[in-house]
């Protein structure tokens, strides 16, 4: 089985121990840090901005895959880079000129996501994902952590596989919503690259051993 990565979501951390949850990401066997950007627009919740991410990035030692759930990403696709992320994930939902969006992010030295809604449909992906290093399947509705898993996730998980493998793509499978040691295992048979877990990690008892236990569900 190949070895999907754990993107331990940030949104679940302890707001007020952050640098601790930072800390004990970069000491867990955690692959990615997953930040979620919400304006309180594009979802119902308003979630932290650009001086917490610049905390985080002074403390993180590993991969920080940023995810806007905002309106308008592009206006802030230099800001982001500037600020250290990695990866950079828009919503599809949120873009008019996905593909220029795209090409920003690249231009600005960072992977670039898609994330899709949990009622947006694969194929309108079809045209694009050549373009995509990696897309973000959300398996709860935008905007909340701690929400049930979307069981039809696996169904779209598989026609994304076959899409990516029609087009000889390259493209991550991120899966963002409702992890757990319950579901890791499925969603990595059914094609997941990349796994984001938030409340299953950060309001476990021992956040470090919850991540080395889902690791060890992944590899």
């Amino acid at each position: 089985m190949k070895n999907t990565l754990i993107a331990p979501s940030i949104l679940a951390a302890d707001f007020a121990n952050l640098q601790r949850d930072i800390e004990m990401i970069n000491t867990s066997e955690a692959d990615w840090f997953h930040i979620d950007i919400m304006d309180g627009v594009f979802v119902p919740n308003i979630s932290f901005g650009m001086p917490v991410l610049e905390a985080i990035k002074k403390h993180a030692k590993k991969t920080i895959d940023v995810h806007l759930m905002i309106v308008d990403p592009d206006r802030y696709i230099k800001t982001f880079a500037d600020l250290g992320a990695n990866i950079l994930t828009v919503h599809y939902e949120a873009c008019t000129h996905l593909h220029r969006t795209l090409q920003a992010i690249k231009k600005e030295g960072m992977k670039a996501g898609v994330a899709l809604n949990p009622h947006t449909n694969i194929h309108l992906l079809e045209d694009i994902i050549n373009n995509i290093d990696m897309v973000c399947l959300m398996s709860v509705n935008p905007g909340f952590g701690g929400q049930s898993f979307i069981e039809n996730t696996y169904h779209k998980i598989e026609k994304l596989k076959e899409l990516i493998i029609r087009k000889n793509a390259s493209t991550l499978i991120e899966i963002d919503g409702g992890v757990t040691d319950k579901n890791a295992k499925q969603l990595i048979q059914y094609g997941a690259d990349v796994l984001v877990a938030g409340n299953f990690v950060f309001k476990s008892e021992n956040p470090i051993k919850t991540i080395s236990e889902l690791k060890a569900l992944c590899s």
